[in-house]
C-alpha cells in the first residue's frame, strides 16, 4: 500500500516532469538558505537581541519551512507559535521606531510561504481557522505596540491571508483537473466496453443470419426426406434422422451462444452450452458415421462443469480436424485419470488424448479451401481457462496428436 502524498507536493505529484515534482522541496530549501542568515542578522544587529536568543528565534521561525513541504499544518503551528513568542521578546528589546513590529519582514516572508504551502494542502475550513488565529494574534499584539499602530503592522495577516487564498485556489484547480482526468479515464474504459459489447452483438447477429437459415434448411430437409423420397432403405432413413438431430442440436447450441454474445449480465453457467464427458461418446459415434474409424476409451469420473465442457470441446475440435484434414484416418480418443501411485504429476488431472494416423489415401481436394487456425486457438484458450496444459502437433508418420491435461477440481487449477 502506498502512502498518500500530502502538502504542496500533492499538487505537482502527477506531473511527468521531475523538476516540477521537486520544485516545492527546492523552493523551501532555497528560502531557508536565504532567510536563516538574513533573520539572524536582522534580530541580533538591528533589533538588538543577544546572539543566543536571536539564533533560537531564527531557527524556530524559519526552519519549519522544510517541514511545510510534507506537513504544512504542523509546520505552520510551530512557526506561528515561534512568531508570537518572538514578538513578545522583541517588545522588551530596544529597537529603532522605523523597524517593523510585532513581526520583522523576514518573519512575514517565511510565514507567507508556509501559508501558501498550507493553502495548497488543506480544505477551506482549516484555512479560515488559520487565518482567524493569525488575525486575532496580530490584532491583540497591536494593543502592546511600543511605537504606535501603522498599516504595515497588519502585513502579517494580510499577506498570510492572500497566500492562503492563492494556495486554496491552486489546490482546488489541481483537484478539479485530477477528477477530470479520472473521469476521462473512466469514460474511455466505458467507451471501450460499449464498443466491445456492440461488436459482440454484431457478431451474434452475423452468426444468426449466416448460420441459422442454412441449419434450419438442413433440419427440414433431413426430417422430411422419408416423406419426399420413395423407398428409402432403413439405414438411409436412420442416417437422415441422425442428420436432423445433429442439426437441431447445433441450432440449440448456437442460440445459447447467441445469448452469451448478446448479454453481459447473465452468468456463464446460465447461458453457455453444457455438454460434458458423458456426451463425448456421441461425438465419437457421429464421427464414425462420417467414415472415420474411432477407438474410444471412456472415463467415468466426476469433474467440474467447466472441465467437462472443455474436454468435450477439445475432442470435438480434434475430431472435426480429422474429418476435414485426414478423412478415413484411424483415430483414438482416450479419457483417463492416472492413479496417485502411477508416478508423475498427472494424478488429480483428467488426461484427454486424441491421436489420428495418416489418411488411407490423400484426398483429391481438401474438404475446406481455407483454414483459420481458430480451432487450435480455441483449444488453448479453453485449457488455459481451467488451468490445464495442452500439447499438440504432427506425428512422424503423418498423423496428429492432441493431448490435454485438465484439473479435476477448482483447487487444482489455482
Amino acid at each position: 500500500m502506498t502512502s498518500k502524498v500530502v502538502g504542496p507536493r500533492a499538487v505537482v505529484a502527477g506531473s511527468s516532469r521531475r523538476w516540477v515534482r521537486l520544485m516545492p522541496a527546492v523552493t523551501a530549501l532555497a528560502l531557508c538558505v536565504c532567510l536563516l542568515p538574513a533573520t539572524g542578522i536582522l534580530l541580533t544587529k538591528f533589533y538588538g537581541l543577544i546572539a543566543g536568543v536571536g539564533a533560537v528565534l531564527t531557527i524556530t521561525q524559519v526552519a519549519p519551512l522544510l517541514l511545510a513541504v510534507v506537513r504544512p499544518l504542523p509546520a505552520w503551528g510551530m512557526m506561528f507559535t515561534a512568531d508570537v513568542a518572538g514578538a513578545l521578546v522583541l517588545r522588551a528589546a530596544d529597537f529603532p521606531e522605523q523597524l517593523m513590529w510585532p513581526f520583522p519582514s523576514t518573519v512575514i516572508l517565511a510565514h507567507t510561504a508556509v501559508c501558501l504551502a498550507l493553502g495548497l494542502s488543506e480544505r477551506g475550513r482549516t484555512l479560515l481557522l488559520v487565518w482567524t488565529a493569525t488575525a486575532v494574534a496580530n490584532v491583540m499584539l497591536l494593543f502592546f505596540t511600543p511605537h504606535g499602530v501603522e498599516a504595515r503592522n497588519l502585513l502579517f495577516t494580510v499577506l498570510g491571508g492572500a497566500a492562503l487564498l492563492i494556495g486554496g485556489v491552486l489546490r482546488e484547480r489541481a483537484e478539479v483537473r485530477r477528477k477530470l482526468v479520472e473521469q476521462e479515464t473512466i469514460s474511455e474504459a466505458e467507451r471501450a466496453r460499449r464498443t466491445l459489447l456492440e461488436e459482440r452483438a454484431r457478431i451474434a447477429r452475423e452468426l444468426h443470419d449466416v448460420v441459422a437459415h442454412h441449419m434450419s434448411v438442413i433440419t427440414v430437409q433431413a426430417d422430411t426426406a422419408e416423406y419426399r423420397l420413395d423407398r428409402l432403405p432403413p439405414e438411409v432413413r436412420e442416417e437422415f434422422t441422425n442428420i436432423a438431430a445433429t442439426a437441431r442440436n447445433s441450432l440449440g447450441e448456437m442460440r445459447r451462444l447467441l445469448g452469451v454474445l448478446r448479454s453481459s449480465e447473465e452468468t456463464y453457467e446460465e447461458l453457455a452450452p453444457q455438454p460434458g464427458l458423458a456426451q463425448i461418446g456421441q461425438l465419437v459415434d457421429a464421427t464414425a458415421r462420417a467414415g472415420v474409424p474411432v477407438d474410444f476409451v471412456p472415463c467415468d469420473v466426476e469433474v467440474p462443469a467447466a472441465v467437462g465442457l472443455s474436454a468435450y470441446r477439445i475432442v470435438q475440435e480434434a475430431l472435426a480436424n480429422v474429418v476435414r484434414h485426414a478423412p478415413g484416418a484411424r483415430t483414438q480418443v482416450s479419457l483417463s485419470v492416472p492413479e496417485p501411485g502411477d508416478g508423475g504429476d498427472g494424478a488429480g488431472r483428467l488426461n484427454v488424448l486424441v491421436v489420428n494416423g495418416p489418411p488411407p489415401q490423400q484426398p483429391a481436394a481438401p474438404l475446406e479451401s481455407s483454414s483459420t487456425g481458430h480451432g487450435l486457438v480455441g483449444m488453448r484458450e479453453r485449457v488455459r481457462l481451467v488451468g490445464g496444459t495442452l500439447e499438440l502437433g504432427p506425428l512422424p508418420d503423418g498423423g496428429f496428436r492432441v493431448a490435454a491435461r485438465l484439473p479435476l477440481s477448482e483447487e487444482d487449477s489455482t
